[in-house]
């Protein structure tokens, strides 16, 4: 059998998987697909430019593999990015795994997560998404950014449609200054409002006084009010004295 046989045959049992599996829409393509049908161990490797979309989801990387009867699992290397535009979700790292059935997904190696629907930015050695909880779980060297808040942990927990995220593993967080530590600290991104439980530190900015704001010299640099008179001079510059005086 040619190769060009045989990778038009892996297609074809590759969207014929895809409609066996479900209402949803799955569609693939790539430089090279290299397939295995038997039965048990099915297996399609996408070489190259591969990209994968299943309803909203769209995956890109270098190479994408299919597997299970269905291809409902796909395994992603190299620059892998993940753009599910129906939640406003952007995944990058350098290994992904992904159920399209159970929605979930699995990154490491750099892995970022941006929510473009609630301006924050996750960061991580691994991330797992749960699109059924709307959870996403962050280990690792965590950052998080979210407009004036900047967080770091160990370890993180992200309720999306909640906007609550919970921190532990010696977290600390920094908000316009301020900064705070716990054992644990959960934060309502929606409200900004933090929760320190354990071990709590913190540290508040306070912005130092103006110089001059406020101790009773004028601000025009004039006289002080109550300070001694001063008799005025009459015109032509010399003081009149008084009849009489010695």
């Amino acid at each position: 059998m040619t190769a060009r046989r045989a990778a038009a045959l892996a297609a074809l049992a590759i969207a014929a998987a895809g409609s066996a599996a479900g209402a949803d829409t799955f569609s693939y393509s790539s430089d090279s697909v290299r397939a295995t049908l038997a039965k048990g161990s099915e297996r399609a490797v996408l070489t190259g430019h591969a990209t994968v979309r299943s309803d909203d989801v769209l995956i890109t990387a270098n190479e994408i593999q299919l597997l299970g009867e269905d291809f409902t699992v796909a395994l992603a290397t190299g620059t892998v990015h993940v753009a599910d535009a129906k939640r406003g979700i952007d995944l990058t790292a350098s290994d992904l795994w992904y159920d399209r059935t159970a929605k979930i997904a699995r990154i490491r190696g750099n892995a970022e997560m941006a929510d473009l629907k609630n301006e924050t930015v996750v960061k991580g050695g691994f991330l797992e998404d749960r699109d059924a909880e709307g959870l996403t779980i962050v280990q690792i060297g965590v950052r998080i950014f979210h407009k004036d808040l900047v967080c770091r942990s160990e370890f993180a927990k992200y309720w999306r449609d909640r906007k609550i995220l919970e921190l532990t593993g010696m977290p600390w967080v920094s908000r316009k200054g301020d900064e705070y530590r716990a054992t644990k600290i959960t934060i309502n991104l929606d409200t900004e409002e933090i929760v320190l439980e354990g071990s709590v530190q913190g540290t508040a900015a306070v912005e130092e006084e103006k110089p001059g704001a406020d101790n009773g010299a004028p601000a025009d640099g004039g006289e002080v009010p109550g300070g001694p008179a001063t008799e005025p001079v009459p015109e032509g510059g010399a003081k009149e004295e008084t009849p009489g005086a010695p």
